[in-house]
C-alpha cells in the first residue's frame, strides 16, 4: 500500500476529475487514481498533545510517517495558527527534521504556541533557556516560563521547576506550591513516585516545620 499526504491526495484527484471525461468515465479515473493509495491521516489534537508530551512526536513525523505530512503540519501551523502544530512545527524547524534547520524560525512557531498557553511550549522554551541550547543562556528569563508550564498542570514542568527552586532558581516564596504540586503528583511510575518524594523532601527542609505541617493538612481536604 503506497501513502499520500492528504494536501497532495486532494490537488491530484482536483486536476485528474478536471481532465478526465465527464459521468461514468470521470468517476472511473477517479476510481483508478485511488487504487493503492491511502491518505495518512493527520493526528487528532489529543494526540498530538500525548506525543509531544511523550516526547514522540519527532519520532513519529520521521519514521513512522516518513516525513509525508510536512506541508500539512506547515499549514495547520502557520495558517490555521493551532498551538500543537506550531509546537511541532516549530521543534521540527529548529532541529530539521524532514526539513531544512531553521532555529530562528522553529522557536519563533514554539513562542507561538507558548503564547497560546502551550504547557510544553513553555517547559520546552523554559528549559532552552535555562541550558543556552539554541539561544544564549538566559535563566531569568527561563524561570518564569518553567513555572507557568507548572501552574497549567505539566507534570514534566512541576518535576523541572522544583528541581530548579533546590538549584537556587525562584523564590523561598515558591517553595509552598512547588511542594503541594509534587505531592498531588498520582503515578504508577515507581521513578516518578521516588523523584516526587526525593524533590518534596528537599523543599521540606527549606521551609519551617509548621509550614510543612500546613501544607501536608492541605492535602487531606
Amino acid at each position: 500500500m503506497n501513502y499520500f499526504p492528504l494536501f497532495l491526495l486532494c490537488s491530484a484527484l482536483s486536476v485528474w476529475a478536471a481532465e478526465a471525461p465527464s459521468g461514468a468515465g470521470q468517476a472511473a479515473a477517479v476510481a483508478q487514481a485511488l487504487d493503492g493509495l491511502e491518505a495518512v491521516p493527520l493526528y487528532e489534537e489529543d494526540e498530538l498533545i500525548a506525543l509531544i508530551n511523550d516526547n514522540r512526536h519527532l519520532q513519529r513525523v520521521r519514521d513512522q510517517d516518513d516525513c509525508q505530512l510536512t506541508q500539512d503540519i506547515e499549514a495547520r501551523a502557520e495558517v490555521l495558527r493551532l498551538p500543537s502544530y506550531q509546537f511541532l512545527w516549530g521543534d521540527m524547524l529548529a532541529w530539521g527534521i524532514c526539513v531544512p534547520a531553521e532555529p530562528r524560525r522553529g522557536l519563533q512557531m514554539m513562542w507561538a504556541a507558548a503564547r497560546q498557553g502551550m504547557p510544553a511550549a513553555l517547559e520546552q522554551l523554559g528549559r532552552y533557556y535555562y541550558e543556552g541550547t539554541l539561544v544564549q543562556q538566559n535563566r531569568e528569563r527561563a524561570v518564569p516560563l518553567m513555572q507557568e508550564a507548572a501552574s497549567l498542570g505539566f507534570e514534566k514542568a512541576r518535576f523541572t521547576w522544583a528541581a530548579w527552586l533546590l538549584a537556587g532558581a525562584g523564590s523561598p516564596l515558591d517553595y509552598p506550591q512547588a511542594y503541594l504540586w509534587l505531592k498531588q503528583t498520582v503515578t504508577d511510575d515507581k521513578h516518578k513516585y521516588r523523584e516526587a518524594e526525593r524533590l518534596s523532601q528537599g523543599l521540606a527542609k527549606r521551609m519551617p516545620p509548621h509550614k510543612v505541617k500546613e501544607l501536608n493538612h492541605q492535602l487531606l481536604y
